[in-house]
């Protein structure tokens, strides 16, 4: 079955717990290891150093956020081999962040 989801509209939004307080998360694919979602950071965004077993990729779809003393700003592409460490992240303004995750 196709799956149609509007980025940028205010459907679909839920609270992402295990991230900052004030993180959303509208997941757009979460099947067999692998998954795809927005994350919108908040102002004052902060996350710790941490790794992960399957590859992420980063893209900034608005906003920024700062990584190792570099901002990443709107249009930038990062990505995490498994058991690279990354982080710390922080983000002033708060910002739109696409996230994938593969095995």
């Amino acid at each position: 079955m196709e799956k149609v989801l509007n980025l940028f509209d205010d459907q679909h939004w839920e609270n992402a717990d295990e991230y900052f307080n004030g993180t959303l998360r509208k997941v757009l694919r979460d099947e067999e290891g692998y998954k795809t979602i927005l994350l919108r950071l908040p102002k004052n965004f902060k996350m710790a150093p941490h790794t992960h077993l399957v590859t992420e990729q980063n893209f900034v779809v608005d906003g920024q956020y700062t990584y190792k003393g570099e901002v990443y700003a709107k249009g930038t592409y990062q990505i995490f081999r498994p058991h690279d460490e990354h982080g710390p992240f922080e983000s002033k303004e708060g910002a739109t962040i696409l996230v994938i995750w593969d095995k």
